[in-house]
C-alpha cells in the first residue's frame, strides 16, 4: 500500500517501510538545453525492471535512513545503460534502499542521456547533472542531516563512467558554482564501469552515444578517465568480472593503476565470472561484493565500525 501526493512541485511517495522524496535537479531552466517539443521521457517495465530513456527533466530520488541510524554520509547513485537508457531498478532504486539501510542517505540520479535533440553540447549533459547532484546534496545538507565531508558517488557501467568523470573533472565546473560548495566527491564506487574510450577496451555504445561516431581525439582523451587521475582523485572502490564481454575488465584495471600511480587509496575486486550488469548480486560466487564495500566504507570512516 502506498500513498502518492503532490505538494509544492515535489512528488512524495510514502511506503510502509521507507519514505522517498523526488526533487528536480535544477530550479528553473535546465542548463545546456534546447527546446524539443516532440521529445518526451520513456519508461519501460521489463519483468519488474524499470528502464528510462529520453530524460528531459533530471531528478534525484532521496532514500533517507531511519533517524536513529543516520550516519551523516550521503551517496549519489548513477544507474548504467550505455548512455542510452537508465537501469533504474537494480542499479538505482535497489541500491538506494541498501545504502539507506546502512544509515547513508542515498540520492538516485535520473540524469539526462546525451542527445543533440535536447542539448547544445551532449558530451557534457550527464556530467552537468552529476556535478549538480553533488552540489545540491551539499548545499541542502542540513535538511537531510548530512556531513558535507562524506558525500560520495557510485556508478554502474556507463553510470560508472559518469561517476568517474565526476571524480576526475571536478576542477572544471560544467554548471554554475555556489561559493564554498565543492563539486568533488569524497569517495568513488565504480561497479563494472566504463572508464576508457580507447578503441581496444571501450564500450563502443557508451562512447558513441556521448561523443558521437566521429569523436575528436582530444575529446576521447579527455573522457578516458584513466588518463585524468591525479593525486586529488578521491579514494575509490572498484568491482568487475574478468569475463565481462560488454565492458572489458581492463577498464577497472587501468583506473586502478592510475590511482595506484598517484598514491590514491583504492580497492579493486575482480571476480572470475559474472559477466556484465549483475548489479548487487554476482550469482557466480558466494562472495558478496556489497559486504566488501561496507567494510571499505568503515575503513574510510564513512560508516562506523
Amino acid at each position: 500500500m502506498k500513498k502518492i501526493c503532490i505538494a509544492f512541485g515535489v512528488l512524495m511517495i510514502t511506503h510502509a517501510t521507507q519514505a522517498q522524496q523526488t526533487i528536480n535537479l535544477y530550479d528553473g531552466v535546465v542548463p545546456n538545453s534546447r527546446p524539443a517539443a516532440t521529445y518526451a521521457e520513456k519508461q519501460e517495465d521489463n519483468q519488474g525492471q524499470i528502464r528510462i530513456s529520453q530524460v528531459v527533466t533530471p531528478t534525484l530520488t532521496v532514500y533517507t535512513p531511519a533517524a536513529d541510524k543516520n550516519t551523516g554520509a550521503a551517496i549519489v547513485v548513477c544507474p548504467g545503460g550505455g548512455y542510452s537508457r537508465l537501469a533504474m531498478t537494480h542499479e538505482g532504486t535497489d541500491v538506494g534502499k541498501l545504502f539507506a539501510s546502512w544509515g547513508i542517505t542515498a540520492f538516485v540520479l535520473k540524469y539526462r542521456l546525451p542527445s543533440d535533440a535536447i542539448m547544445l553540447n551532449k558530451a557534457i549533459g550527464p556530467v552537468q547533472d552529476a556535478q549538480r547532484a553533488i552540489q545540491l546534496v551539499r548545499s541542502r545538507a542540513a535538511e537531510w542531516k548530512i556531513d558535507t565531508a562524506k558525500v560520495g558517488i557510485i556508478g554502474f557501467s556507463a553510470g560508472g563512467h559518469l561517476a568517474s568523470t565526476a571524480g576526475t573533472h571536478f576542477n572544471t565546473p560544467f554548471i554554475q558554482t555556489i561559493p564554498g560548495v565543492s563539486l568533488r566527491p569524497d569517495f568513488l564506487m565504480l561497479i563494472y564501469p566504463v572508464i576508457t574510450f580507447s578503441d581496444k577496451f571501450t564500450h563502443k555504445g557508451s562512447k558513441e552515444n556521448l561523443l558521437g561516431k566521429t569523436a575528436l581525439a582530444d575529446s576521447v582523451t579527455y573522457f578516458s578517465n584513466e588518463l585524468q587521475v591525479t593525486d586529488a582523485t578521491p579514494p575509490t572502490f572498484l568491482v568487475h568480472a574478468g569475463d565481462d564481454k560488454a565492458v572489458p575488465v581492463e577498464n577497472s584495471l587501468s583506473f586502478y593503476r592510475g590511482l595506484n600511480d598517484h598514491h590514491v587509496p583504492a580497492e579493486l575486486h575482480v571476480y572470475p565470472a559474472g559477466g556484465h550488469g549483475f548489479g548487487m548480486k554476482n550469482k557466480t560466487t558466494r562472495d558478496v561484493w556489497t559486504d566488501r564495500l561496507q567494510n571499505w566504507l568503515k575503513a574510510l570512516k564513512v560508516l562506523p565500525e
